[in-house]
């Protein structure tokens, strides 16, 4: 974590306990979660009262707290110039959109066509790319805010009315072509808007709302100097708090059937590295700065977890193969991306070593 935390803090400024081991406190939370799920079973079931719909409260509040603090940093009037780059956006798009869905289409059967509710759920997962914990990653890895704020505009825009077509076209058309019955999959554009206004609008909103209002009454030297260091660690524990609440909603199914979990977490493994790494060297390719690789890979890897649950448990039901596998997405996803952002600063050195990128 040494090169996440230099780039953090370019002046070797004193890292707090908290920075300096960050890895640490994530595996320790995911432990507390499953401990939690699986030494008290009620914890789940009282965790789960508190839900509107297929949205748990707590996750919603973790997730939005998680997000906020990076998104008060963007600075929204510069987005429309960052995205004037059209062959990079294009890659993103084609990797994101068409290579990834597809990716873990093929991934999904051949790891689990003899599971087939765990194979849909890995399909529905691989329908949409991340538009909440992108931001945080890419915090974490020094990408470019601007960049990945454009990103996931775009990315919830194309899910809200694309992610309906998308399901129908893998799980209606491309299964049989693989021997596999189709799946019928009932959910419509306000269900996938309704995820995305609470998942990504509301802290987006919130974070514009405080910067018109405080460097309207402040000025933008108080906002950067004295408010962003202040809610800065926000992110942080609320990436713990969020952590623990999955992990201690299925820590019972996961100590249960630690092996059904391999047999999810594999595929997603292989499919974070291959986009990542995939998006990062043509992003590399292309003339991409670091920071904007950073932004673009991420994007590619991540996965709109909280919309492949809600769309499991809603169609499918809560206790259903498919919502497990959607659960057991973002556990697997925490480790992996934390990894993924030291592979970034490695990358970082390798390949920018000789620009000022």
């Amino acid at each position: 974590m040494s090169d996440l935390n230099q780039a953090l803090h370019p002046k070797r400024k004193r890292l707090t306990f908290l920075d300096r081991f960050l890895t640490l406190w994530i595996f320790l939370a995911m432990i507390l979660g499953i401990s939690i799920g699986y030494f008290i079973p009620s914890s789940a079931e009282n965790i789960n009262k508190y839900s509107s719909g297929s949205t748990n409260i707590f996750l919603a509040i973790g997730l939005i707290l998680m997000m906020y603090p990076p998104l008060v940093k963007i600075k929204f009037t510069e987005i429309p110039k960052v995205l004037n780059q059209p062959k990079i956006l294009l890659a993103s798009f084609i990797i994101t959109w068409i290579i990834g869905p597809f990716l873990m289409f093929l991934l999904a059967v051949f790891f689990l066509k003899d599971q087939p509710e765990y194979m849909t759920g890995l399909i529905i997962i691989g329908l949409a790319p991340c538009i909440a914990m992108v931001v945080v990653w890419n915090e974490l890895a020094a990408g470019n805010r601007q960049l990945v704020a454009g990103l996931v505009g775009i990315n919830s825009l194309i899910q809200v009315f694309f992610f309906s077509i998308y399901a129908y076209f893998y799980l209606e058309i491309m299964l049989p072509l693989f021997g596999i019955h189709g799946l019928s999959l009932n959910i419509t554009i306000t269900e996938i808007a309704t995820t995305v206004r609470i998942y990504l609008g509301i802290p987006f909103l919130t974070a514009l709302l405080t910067r018109i209002i405080l460097i309207k009454t402040k000025g933008e030297e108080w906002l950067n100097r004295k408010f962003i260091p202040a809610i800065s660690p926000i992110t942080l524990m609320a990436l713990l708090f969020t952590i623990i609440i999955m992990f201690c909603l299925k820590g019972n199914a996961i100590v249960s059937v630690p092996f059904d979990v391999l047999k999810i977490a594999l595929p997603l493994v292989i499919f974070f590295a291959i986009m990542f790494t995939l998006m990062f060297f043509i992003g590399k390719y292309l003339g991409a700065t670091y920071a904007d690789n950073v932004a673009l890979s991420f994007t590619a890897a991540g996965n709109n977890f909280e919309l492949a649950i809600a769309v499991s448990i809603g169609v499918f039901g809560i206790n259903s193969g498919q919502a497990f596998a959607g659960v057991i997405g973002p556990l697997v996803e925490v480790p992996a991306l934390i990894i993924l952002v030291n592979v970034a600063f490695w990358l970082r050195k390798k390949l920018y070593q000789n620009t000022a990128s």
